[in-house]
């Protein structure tokens, strides 16, 4: 049971009006901004940073971003948020292999250099103390811009603050984001946890 019942999305219309952002990434506005509108400036300025970190700057693909998503949804443990990445992931063209193989992406042939760069970034990034260190900065440099650089660091900062929410809360994971998590993610193990 979630540490906070969520409210009906037309508690606060506003948050229901800039929430239909959610439908395009997950089918769905999703528990935790219905949590979140209990304290509507929190729900509305979640979505306007969420909207500003996801938005196409550069080469880091909308499909990418979720897969950095998926890499720090992992490492903090957020069953709510892995779910939720891995089916944004795929709404948003990760191609069927990467999907299929996400926890292999150091090794797996479907994921580029540039791309393991980006998600060991994400690994790093996310884990207390964080490990960040020179090599992963020589490597991102090796691929990615400065500006590309900042884009995956809002994923990864917008999803920390994601993870220590649902997982505090215990956020009720939604059907759609559950076939999904069971689906990419089963075969290593996937299960709702506390988020029934």
């Amino acid at each position: 049971m979630p540490l906070v019942t969520p409210l009906s999305a037309d508690h606060d219309l506003e948050t229901k009006a800039l929430a239909e952002f959610f439908n395009e990434t997950l089918g769905f506005c999703p528990n935790s901004v219905l949590t979140m509108q209990r304290r509507p400036a929190i729900s509305k300025a979640f979505i306007h940073l969420n909207k500003a970190v996801m938005a196409n700057e550069g080469k880091v693909t909308s499909a990418l971003k979720r897969m950095i998503a998926w890499v720090s949804s992992n490492a903090t443990g957020c069953r709510y948020c892995q779910a939720h990445a891995i089916r944004a992931a795929e709404r948003y063209g990760a191609e069927q292999e990467q999907l299929d193989n996400i926890w292999e992406y150091r090794t797996h042939p479907a994921f580029n250099e540039a791309e393991r760069a980006a998600l060991d970034f994400s690994l790093a990034a996310s884990q207390v103390p964080n490990a960040v260190d020179a090599e992963i900065q020589k490597r991102l440099h090796a691929h990615w811009t400065e500006g590309e650089i900042v884009e995956m660091l809002g994923v990864i900062s917008l999803f920390g603050y994601l993870n220590r929410w649902n997982d505090s809360m215990g956020t009720t994971l939604e059907g759609d984001a559950i076939e999904s998590g069971n689906q990419f993610l089963g075969k290593h193990g996937f299960e709702v946890g506390k988020h029934v």
